[in-house]
């Protein structure tokens, strides 16, 4: 009798634990994994106090490391940064504080930045101010869900900065928040191609009309994948995407791994010429370093055409991550940012061209020490895919190509989808958002700066760990 009442007992609680999981729209993983996904939630919260008992220290695990996610949850949960005992962290560079850091009072936000010329060869009718430093980098529709997008759209808004769609095309759901769009034309050139697959310029002039999208980017390449197109694997393309993108329901969407119709520099040079002359909006590139030689060859035709330059280029480090690649392009193609993002700058700046093309850096930039380090290297933005990931509730689970993500962010079938809850998730990307530009402030004003646009290469030293200690290195 006394067991019977105990297994009911337990048995109703267990149905008011999975009602409750359920019903709550804070928790995905509670949402699509009742009950069991309290086990998770158990060993990230009990973890902390047996770290002693760990085979794994919480720097090891690849490629984001526990520190990392742990310190985009707490930003995007709104909840404490501060950590107790001195930290765990063993840099590889640090910042220079000034012996007279700048007061409260003297504290100054971003002032923006213009990106795009309004007169004189290669202008455009409307150039684009940044209002904030830190931005959400291209992921397509497709290899996210719909609620993703919708969520990052929202939280963009809330967070004043701006979105690229990816090369997927245009969505709604990057519109229906009301953020400002980047519009990515990647080598398919899907949302903006005709029938052959070709610019289609009429649909580029339909999506330029829209008030909301304030620059195109021309993607060549980007960091998972240097030297192959996008890949969405079928069971993700559905009818809805088939439509936007321009491609065949069901069937995996590989884009060519370039442009056809960009095959050397004066090509690139007039195909941004020819985008920005039929949308009037600022053009700009994205792709990987390899060979520097590139950099330097295009930015002199730059300077001798200066109709053809771009109004940006986004530098994506070879650790750039994606839903599906090939492992030899992920793990061992393209410069990393750390080598990508000096060549540019210096080879931009070697050229005359630092007031005309403004460097957007790219790849692994998900916390205010790497973001803030990049500023120091004379990056003008940083764009981050994988750290808004992150403060949508992805628990790094590497099911993204699968359409299986537990957390809804990546998924493909509608019952994991509805675990993501937009509303709430939109919160979450708004205060990432905020709370990393302004512990990059704080680096700034420890520094001696009072904005993060005054970040120079002095105001950062690189710490070489050798044999019996350290060396440090002048930025």
């Amino acid at each position: 009798m006394v067991l019977g009442l105990l297994l009911a007992g337990a048995a109703a609680g267990l149905a008011a634990v999975y009602w409750r999981d359920t019903h709550q729209q804070k928790h995905t993983v509670l949402r699509n994994f009742p009950v069991i996904g309290h086990f998770r939630y158990f060993a990230e919260t009990w973890g902390e106090y047996m770290r002693q008992y760990q085979y794994l220290p919480d720097w090891a695990e690849r490629p984001f490391n526990r520190l990392e996610r742990s310190w985009v949850y707490r930003s995007a949960k709104g909840v404490s940064n501060l950590v107790s005992f001195g930290s765990e962290n063993v840099p590889s560079f640090v910042f220079r504080n000034a012996a007279f850091p700048v007061l409260d009072e003297e504290e100054r936000h971003f002032p923006g930045k213009l990106i795009g010329i309004a007169s004189g060869p290669g202008a455009c009718a409307q150039p684009y101010m940044g209002q904030h430093f830190f931005n959400i980098s291209g992921m397509s529709y497709g290899a996210l869900s719909h609620a993703a997008v919708s969520a990052l759209s929202r939280g963009a808004k809330l967070a004043g900065i701006w979105m690229s769609t990816g090369e997927g095309g245009l969505s709604k759901f990057h519109l229906e928040g009301g953020a400002d769009i980047v519009m990515q034309i990647g080598t398919a050139k899907y949302g903006v191609r005709d029938a052959n697959g070709a610019l289609s310029e009429a649909r580029l002039r339909e999506i330029a009309a829209i008030p909301q999208v304030k620059m195109f980017e021309v993607k060549l390449a980007q960091g998972a994948k240097p030297g192959k197109g996008g890949v969405l694997p079928g069971v993700k393309v559905t009818a809805e995407i088939a439509a936007i993108r321009g491609i065949p329901e069901g069937r995996d969407s590989i884009s060519p791994n370039r442009h056809r119709d960009i095959a050397n520099i004066a090509e690139l040079g007039a195909f941004i010429a020819r985008v920005r002359g039929i949308t009037g909006k600022p053009v700009g590139v994205k792709f990987v370093v390899g060979d520097p030689r590139f950099l330097d060859e295009w930015f002199s035709d730059c300077v001798e055409n200066p109709g053809h330059c771009p109004d940006y280029i986004q530098v994506d480090g070879g650790e750039g991550g994606t839903g599906a690649a090939p492992e030899p392009l992920a793990d061992y193609m393209g410069l990393p940012i750390t080598q990508a993002l000096p060549y540019a700058v210096a080879l931009r700046d070697e050229h005359g061209l630092t007031g005309r093309i403004r460097i957007i850096a790219a790849g692994k930039l998900i916390t205010p020490d790497k973001v803030a380090w990049a500023l120091c290297m004379g990056a003008d933005f940083v764009s981050s895919a994988r750290g808004f990931m992150f403060s949508l509730g992805c628990i790094q689970a590497m099911k993204c190509g699968s359409g299986r993500c537990p957390t809804g962010v990546t998924a493909a079938g509608p019952r994991l989808i509805a675990g993501l809850d937009p509303a709430d998730k939109a919160v979450r990307v708004s205060r990432y958002a905020g709370r990393l530009i302004e512990e990059v402030e704080m680096i700034a004003h420890s520094c001696g700066l009072t904005d993060a646009s005054g970040l120079r290469p002095r105001h950062v030293t690189e710490i070489e760990r050798g044999v019996g200690g350290f060396r440090a290195h002048a930025g």
